[in-house]
């Protein structure tokens, strides 16, 4: 479906320099914000408490978070299970330990609803964060080194290459913007960065794919005409399919609270940089990384017929 057709080709490679080199600034103030600053890792990380809660009657999250801050704790505070059921996450203190906490913590509740009841108490040690912070590594490395094989496989070096590079420009980006603001990094951030890298390298193919195929169609065009050719001609798709994506990334943002706020916070500053990377960051690596016609379009066999149905769709 296309709602608007651009029918002039836009000179995007004409400026790619200057976009490369804000990319090239503004990803050396996040690298820069990580070090300096670092992330400000939540309860599953850093170690802390989990006290479960039950109620009579379905419980107001917001109404126990609000108590729980009034009262000078800063709590993750979720249904869990079932609506009468609550998730309390909070960091210890310095000579704290978890059973004064959650003493505390039940006292508080009972004055605002008698029938709270103390379910359990957990303790999450340093050393399982340090485990979850070591896996949620590992699963960016894999998932990179996945992307790049896969594109090495479906088009060509240069172009798993550059997709790499530009992916993981946006994961640095969001990581930057969390340090900076110290917002609180969580395993739903950790799942909606994973999220942005997959949902980025979709663009990228689908640009990409449009590339193989106008070097085959466009044989008396150079590169920098072939690449504006198949960005404009995906500009459309990429407008609708982002524009979407960001609704109901907004819609979680604004409507879904404070367990979703940090999950579609990271997802929106992915899917923004998501379309600025795939066409302003890959596209001029894929040009200046020497990509040509010769690399896709193999030469006709003397006396052989082109197949009418060779080239990719998009």
């Amino acid at each position: 479906m296309e709602f608007f057709k651009i029918r002039r080709t836009i000179p995007f490679m004409r400026h790619a320099l200057i976009f490369n080199v804000i990319s090239a600034v503004t990803f050396l103030a996040a690298v820069f914000f990580l070090a300096y600053r670092g992330l400000n890792f939540s309860v599953e990380f850093t170690g802390g408490t989990l006290i479960e809660v039950g109620y009579q009657r379905s419980a107001d999250v917001e109404r126990i978070r609000r108590t729980l801050d009034g009262a000078g704790f800063k709590a993750e505070v979720q249904n869990f299970g079932s609506s009468r059921e609550v998730l309390i996450r909070m960091h210890l203190e310095k000579n704290q330990s978890s059973a004064d906490l959650s003493r505390k913590v039940i006292e508080i509740l009972k004055q605002e609803d008698s029938a709270a009841e103390l379910r359990r108490v957990e303790f999450v040690g340093p050393q399982v964060g340090s485990e979850l912070a070591n896996l949620g590594s590992v699963a960016l490395l894999v998932t990179a080194v996945a992307i790049v094989l896969y594109l090495w496989m479906r088009f060509e070096w240069r172009f798993g290459l550059s997709a790499i590079v530009a992916n993981l420009h946006d994961v640095v980006i969001i990581l930057g913007c969390f340090a900076f603001f110290q917002w609180e990094f969580s395993l739903p951030v950790l799942a909606a960065v994973l999220a942005v890298l997959g949902y980025s390298v979709n663009e990228s193919v689908v640009v990409f794919d449009r590339v193989r195929e106008n070097f085959r169609k466009m044989r008396k065009a150079s590169t920098v005409e072939v690449i504006d050719s198949a960005i404009t001609g995906v500009i459309s798709r990429t407008i609708i399919t982002h524009l979407c994506t960001q609704m109901m990334a907004t819609t979680m943002l604004l409507f879904g609270g404070p367990a979703l706020h940090y999950f579609a916070l990271a997802l929106t500053i992915g899917i923004c940089f998501g379309i600025y990377s795939s066409v302003l960051v890959a596209s001029p690596l894929v040009m200046w990384l020497g990509a040509k016609r010769d690399q896709f379009v193999k030469p006709l066999k003397r006396g052989g017929a082109r197949d009418e149905h060779e080239g990719a769709v998009v």
